[in-house]
């Protein structure tokens, strides 16, 4: 049975949603990356219009960066320091994506801008992933140990204004991070992404951070980073459906915790190349439908608001009377839940030791 969206106006079925979110969480929990670039496209080919899917897709990486984020928090692998630097930067870089995006939808063309950006990234991201992987199992298969440089250095190490990060400990150019931020924040603004797939090498390669201390500190950035977005995007088109977040959210966070469960018992190198090659798919699957496929009219059912439930009837009548309460209000549902998956998780996990150690001594 399909779900009317009462704001993006568009008839979805919330199973197809609910599993491709979850399947989307479970890529990401399994290999590290953000899943917006997955599922933002997977929102458009579903039929919800390339501005809604971008806003809401936001949403819900607030709601799963929280409850990751969360989870390093208790863990004490963050650095609020650096990651606080990295968030000043994707504030600047997230308003100049909303003004670019203002701009693309003013004059029509937002669609054809967003299709084009992830027709581009995923090809990129899908051949670098695709030729990593192929050769991390050529190097395994060969048993060959390879020797990295320890210090390479790049133009961006040279900035002035250097400051101490003492949980990484480094001693970096507050402009590193900030420049890296608001990459981030530009291109999040427009794609509706987290960023994950340029902060995470980026704090790696180029900031040179402790590689236990990347996961949660991209997770806190990203957390800002969609906030301004969500907000944004909420106030200015009022383009957040609640309905699709709480599709979307219930999915992810779910499919997440599978993820990163499965990620701890399996070798995912060899699935990391079916991953890249699913990035490319999808990629050409875009540029078919803007630069080959037929034009086709896609006929939007308007409903009447008489004919909405009352869920519907009050999402709509909110977001129009109420924008700025009702992007606070998808901002802390996002945050409230994300919260609350990461301490049922820890909760599980707790109840889950416990019973093993209450096994084990039964054993004796």
């Amino acid at each position: 049975m399909d779900v009317f969206l009462p704001i993006a106006q568009v008839f979805v079925n919330p199973v197809e949603i609910l599993l491709l979110s979850a399947l989307v969480g479970v890529l990401s929990g399994l290999f590290g990356v953000g899943g917006g670039f997955l599922m933002t496209p997977f929102l458009i080919f579903l039929g919800v219009p390339p501005a809604y899917a971008v806003a809401n897709e936001a949403n819900n990486i607030l709601a799963t960066s929280v409850s990751g984020s969360t989870t390093h928090w208790l863990k004490n692998t963050l650095d609020y320091k650096m990651g606080f630097m990295i968030v000043i930067g994707g504030s600047i870089g997230t308003a100049l994506g909303i003004y670019t995006f203002s701009y693309f939808k003013g004059i029509g063309k937002i669609d054809t801008v967003i299709s084009l950006a992830y027709m581009y990234i995923l090809a990129i991201i899908g051949t670098l992933m695709l030729v990593e992987s192929l050769g991390e199992i050529d190097k395994a298969k060969k048993n060959v140990v390879e020797r990295k440089k320890l210090h390479v250095h790049y133009w961006i190490h040279g900035l002035p204004l250097r400051m101490r990060f003492p949980k990484s400990k480094l001693y970096e150019s507050v402009f590193t991070p900030i420049i890296i931020g608001l990459l981030v924040g530009f291109i999040a603004a427009i794609m509706g992404i987290g960023g994950a797939f340029i902060l995470v090498p980026a704090m790696i390669y180029i900031i040179k951070m402790p590689t236990r201390l990347v996961p949660g500190t991209s997770l806190f950035v990203t957390i800002f980073v969609s906030v301004i977005v969500t907000f944004l995007h909420s106030f200015n088109y009022g383009s957040i459906d609640l309905m699709l977040v709480v599709m979307l959210v219930v999915g992810s966070i779910f499919g997440v915790q599978v993820g990163q469960k499965l990620g701890e018992r399996i070798d995912s190198s060899g699935l990391k190349a079916l991953l890249a090659i699913l990035l490319l798919v999808v990629g050409i699957a875009i540029a078919y439908d803007t630069f080959f496929a037929e034009e086709i009219q896609k006929e939007i059912s308007k409903v009447a608001s008489t004919d909405l439930n009352f869920f519907s009837r009050f999402i709509l009548e909110f977001s129009k009377d109420m924008p700025f309460f009702y992007g606070m209000f998808s901002i802390l549902f996002a945050v409230s839940l994300g919260i609350a998956a990461a301490f049922i998780r820890r909760f599980l996990s707790n109840l889950r030791k416990k019973y093993f150690i209450k096994a084990a001594k039964q054993t004796k």
